[in-house]
C-alpha cells in the first residue's frame, strides 16, 4: 500500500520538479517507509512506500521489459501464480508488482484483466511513448487525474494534484447537491472541477498528455442467478471464502483485523483463525453510555471461542469533539457516512503494532444482505420501493436550490446495471458496486487507514468470491426476511458462537446524541459557515440541529461534516483545535 502521482507534459517537456516534489510530500501519509521520484523524458512518477511484501528489494519503481516503470498502491494477491506461469522471464525482485510489467509486455493494454487484488497503478512505456493507469475492478484503491493543454496528471488523492497546482479547488455544483443527497459522490467526476476519478476497473491509455483509449472490465459475473442447491451453495462458498482469506493474508509484516461483531467480520476472523497458527489479532469499536447498540460484549464472545487476542477502542463524545476535523481534513474525497468516526481510530489504535488490517466491507454487497435489497425485491403493491429516492435534504426546506438531479449519477449506475437476465436483487447489488461501495465504504477505508500508514484489505472484494456469491440463487441470499442467508449458514457451521441468524440491531454511531448535547450552539455556526450559508436557509440549518428527529439530526451530521470538510479542503484552513474552534471563523 503506497501513495502514486505523476505527470506526463503534453509538449513533451520535462514535468516540473517542484511538482512532482509538492505531491510526494503530499502522499508521504500513505508510504511512510520510503519514496521516489523517477524522470524519463515527458513523463515524472511519483511513489511513497508502505512496505508490506518484499521489504528488500521491492522499492518502486520497478522496472521491466523495454525500460518499462511501474508506480503501484495496492497488493497483487496472485503475483505468486502469475510469477510461476511466467517461466521464461528474469525477475529482479520480489515484489508482487513487478509481474505487472512482464503480463503488460505480452498483453499491453489489456494486461489488468490476469490481475487479483487491489490496485491503483501507472506504467509507463518510453518506446511506446505512453502513460497506463489502471484501477482495480472493485475500486479498493483510489486513483484521481486531471487533463488539460500542457499536462496529464494523477495521484492516489486529488489534495496532492491541488498542492501541486494541477486543477483548482472551485466546486462542482452537481457533485455537491450528491454529497449532500447521498453522503458520497458518483461517476468519475469528483467536487473539485476538473479532477476526475479512474473508474473502477478502468484501464487509461495516455499519449502526448492526452487520454487517446479507455477500456474496463467488470468486477461482478455476468448473467442472472444460476440453480444450486443449499449444499452447493455451502461447499462453493467454503471454497471461495478460504482461497481469497488465504491470499489476502499474503504479507512479510504482521497483520490484524476489525471485528464489529457483525456476519461479515465474524466469518472474517473465522477465517483467520483456521487459517493461522498464532491467535489473530481483532479490534472493535464501542460506543459506552449512549443509545447506540454496543457490539463489544458479542464480538469478544466471538474472538474467544475463535482464540483471538481481542483489544477494543472506545469512541466517546470527547472523541467526536476533537477527532472529526482531523477526519475531514484527511478526506479530501468527502463521504458524509458517520462510520469514518470509529473507522479512523481503530486505524490510529491498530497503527501501533500493525501494517495491514482485514474488514468485512463488501460483505452486505456480495451475499444480499442490505435490507434495501429486499425492499428492491418486493413488487410495488407489497412495499417494494427503488434504492435511494428520497435524499437526505429532501423535505426538510434545508436548500436554497432544491434540484431533484442529484439522482442523475445514481440512475445511470442503476441504468448499467440492469443488464440481461439479472434478477431485482442482482440489479440492487450491481448498483450498489458501481457507486455506494467504491465512493463511500471503500474511500472511507482507504483514507482512514492510510492517514495512518495501514493498509486495508477487503476479502469479499475478491474475484473468487463474486463468483461463487453473485449468481447464487437469490432464495439463497434472502430467506425468511434476512439477507446474507448462505453466508449465515455457513457461520452458523464455521462460528456457532457467532450466532449468525440472531436479530441485530445493526451498525450505527450516535452522532445524534453528542450533535443534539450542543444543538443551539452548533447550529448557528454551521449555518453560518462557507459552503452551507450559499446553499442553505440558515433558520432551517439552525432548526435541524435543535431537533432529535431521525431525518433531521442524519441531515446535521451531513452539515456538520461538510462544514468541517469545506474549511479544511477548500478554505485552506489548518486543523487547530476542536470543532467549535474550527467553526469559530474571524
Amino acid at each position: 500500500m503506497c501513495g502514486i502521482a505523476g505527470v506526463m507534459t503534453a509538449d513533451r517537456s520535462v514535468p516540473d520538479p517542484d511538482a512532482l516534489d509538492t505531491m510526494r510530500e503530499a502522499l508521504a501519509h500513505r508510504g511512510p517507509d520510503g519514496d521516489a521520484i523517477w524522470v524519463s523524458g515527458d513523463t515524472g512518477l511519483v511513489h511513497t512506500r508502505l512496505a508490506i511484501i518484499d521489504l528488500k528489494t521491492g522499492d518502486q519503481p520497478l522496472f521491466g521489459p523495454g525500460g518499462t516503470a511501474l508506480v503501484a498502491n495496492g497488493e497483487i494477491y496472485n503475483y505468486i501464480e502469475l510469477r510461476e506461469e511466467m517461466t521464461g522471464s528474469a525477475f529482479q525482485t520480489e515484489s508482487d508488482c513487478e509481474p505487472v510489467l512482464h503480463y503488460y509486455r505480452d498483453h499491453g493494454a489489456d494486461f489488468a484483466g490476469w490481475l487479483r487484488g487491489m490496485y491503483a497503478l501507472a506504467i509507463h512505456d518510453p518506446q511506446e511513448r505512453r502513460l497506463l493507469l489502471a484501477r482495480d475492478p472493485f475500486g479498493i484503491k483510489p486513483l484521481y487525474y486531471i487533463q488539460s493543454d500542457d499536462a496529464f496528471a494523477f495521484a492516489s488523492e486529488p489534495q496532492a494534484l491541488l498542492a501541486a497546482g494541477f486543477g483548482s479547488r472551485k466546486l462542482s455544483e452537481r457533485a455537491v447537491e450528491e454529497l449532500l443527497q447521498l453522503q458520497f459522490t458518483t461517476g468519475a467526476e469528483t467536487l473539485y472541477e476538473g479532477i476526475r476519478r479512474v473508474l473502477p476497473g478502468e484501464t487509461i491509455v495516455v499519449a502526448g498528455g492526452r487520454i487517446v483509449d479507455r477500456r474496463r472490465q467488470e468486477a461482478l459475473p455476468a448473467g442472472g442467478p444460476v440453480r444450486a442447491s443449499e449444499r452447493q451453495a455451502l461447499e462453493r462458498v467454503e471454497e471461495a471464502l478460504v482461497d481469497s482469506v488465504d491470499v489476502h493474508q499474503r504479507s512479510d509484516v504482521p497483520y490484524a483485523m476489525f471485528l464489529s461483531g457483525g456476519i461479515d467480520s465474524s466469518a472474517i476472523l473465522a477465517l483467520m483463525a483456521r487459517l493461522n497458527d498464532r491467535p489473530v489479532h481483532a479490534y472493535t469499536a464501542g460506543f459506552p453510555g449512549t443509545d447506540a447498540a454496543d457490539e463489544r460484549a458479542h464480538a469478544r464472545a466471538v474472538a474467544a471461542s475463535l482464540g483471538a487476542e481481542h483489544e477494543e477502542v472506545v469512541f466517546g463524545a470527547d472523541d467526536f469533539w476533537t477527532m472529526l476535523p482531523a477526519i475531514a481534513a484527511a478526506m479530501d474525497e468527502p463521504v458524509a457516512d458517520y462510520a469514518i468516526l470509529p473507522t479512523w481510530k481503530l486505524a490510529r489504535e491498530a497503527s501501533k503494532s500493525f501494517k495491514v488490517i482485514l474488514s468485512g466491507e463488501g460483505g452486505d454487497e456480495m451475499f444480499g444482505g442490505y435490507g434495501r435489497y429486499r425492499s428492491v425485491m418486493r413488487p410495488v403493491w407489497l412495499g417494494g420501493r427503488g434504492m435511494r429516492r428520497r435524499g437526505t435534504m429532501e423535505g426538510l426546506n434545508l436548500l436554497t436550490k432544491d434540484d431533484p438531479g442529484w439522482r442523475d449519477g445514481f440512475a445511470a449506475s442503476e441504468a448499467l446495471a440492469l443488464t440481461s437476465g439479472r434478477s431485482r436483487l442482482q440489479f440492487a447489488q450491481a448498483t450498489d458496486c458501481a457507486d455506494w461501495l467504491p465512493n463511500d465504504l471503500l474511500t472511507k477505508l482507504d483514507r482512514c487507514l492510510m492517514a495512518h500508514g495501514v493498509e486495508g484489505r477487503t476479502p469479499f472484494l475478491d474475484p473468487a468470491v463474486a463468483n461463487a456469491a453473485f449468481r447464487l440463487p437469490d432464495g439463497l441470499k434472502v430467506k425468511n426476511g434476512r439477507g446474507k442467508w448462505i453466508l449465515r449458514q455457513w457461520l452458523g457451521i464455521a462460528a456457532p458462537a457467532a450466532d449468525a441468524f440472531a436479530a441485530k440491531k445493526g451498525f450505527t454511531v450516535p452522532v445524534g446524541e453528542w450533535i443534539s448535547s450542543a444543538g443551539e450552539r452548533l447550529g448557528p455556526l454551521v449555518a453560518s459557515q462557507p459552503g452551507v450559508a450559499e446553499r442553505c436557509r440558515p433558520d432551517a440549518v439552525e432548526a435541524i440541529f435543535r431537533s432529535t428527529g431521525k431525518r433531521e439530526v442524519f441531515a446535521a451530521w451531513t452539515l456538520l461534516f461538510f462544514a468541517l470538510w469545506h474549511q479544511c479542503q477548500i478554505a485552506g484552513r489548518t486543523v487547530e483545535g476542536d470543532i467549535f474552534d474550527m467553526l469559530s471563523v474571524g
